[in-house]
């Protein structure tokens, strides 16, 4: 027959499981009903009352889950970059390590191209927003300031592991193919040929690949 005491211990444990089960659930709704209102309205006119109410829970809750607006608001971008329920260190990117690992330069830019392709609709939308509301929030302007230098900074290190396969084009400067992938894998021009010009995510991935190989990569 089972102990009291081993019962007992079942019993938190079974109570610890829900309570985290249920934290994790409200965080989900929480960035669910944030995600949503920021998109529809904007950073400046979503209260955080309006997302603990779309979340379904109090707003002390919020609070205690996600921090501020400002932080709520960087969290959901983190998410977006890393396609992850948190915020993932580039180098640490499934992604990234692949790249990281092919010795092909054609195949590395079909990789990144893949990546590019599932990260925008999830992260451009958001820098929307941001670049809308940076001017009016000193932590949201230097949200979008590091975010521009990360990826300033991620691009040059894209190109010297581009570089590393001997394919990269002659003549043509290490920054400089960095500066083309930069511009080219903007939210920006993700919007421009998606959402204005009715492009397809899996169309803009593939004109990736085809237009960087092109311009990066000897024939």
């Amino acid at each position: 027959m089972e102990s009291s005491s081993k019962r007992k211990h079942k019993k938190r444990k079974y109570d610890s499981t829900r309570r985290a089960e249920g934290a994790k659930a409200t965080r989900q709704a929480i960035l669910d009903a944030a995600r949503r209102l920021f998109l529809e309205n904007g950073y400046a006119a979503t209260t955080m009352p309006e997302i603990a109410k779309g979340a379904g829970t109090a707003l002390d809750t919020v609070y205690a889950t996600v921090g501020k607006k400002p932080a709520l608001f960087r969290l959901l971008i983190e998410m977006a970059i890393s396609g992850s329920d948190r915020p993932v260190p580039a180098e640490e990117r499934d992604y990234v390590r692949a790249i990281r690992a092919e010795t092909d330069a054609v195949q590395k830019l079909r990789l990144y191209g893949a990546a590019m392709r599932g990260i925008q609709p999830r992260l451009a939308p958001l820098i929307r927003v941001l670049q809308g509301a940076a001017p009016l929030d000193p932590e949201l302007k230097e949200l979008w300031q590091n975010i521009a230098r990360r990826r300033s900074d991620n691009m040059q290190l894209f190109v010297k592991d581009l570089a590393a396969t001997g394919r990269l084009r002659s003549g043509l400067s290490g920054s400089k193919a960095a500066d083309i992938i930069w511009s080219m894998n903007s939210p920006e021009f993700y919007l421009l040929l998606v959402e204005q010009r009715r492009w397809s995510a899996e169309e803009y991935g593939e004109w990736l690949v085809d237009a960087w190989t092109r311009l990066l990569l000897e024939p």
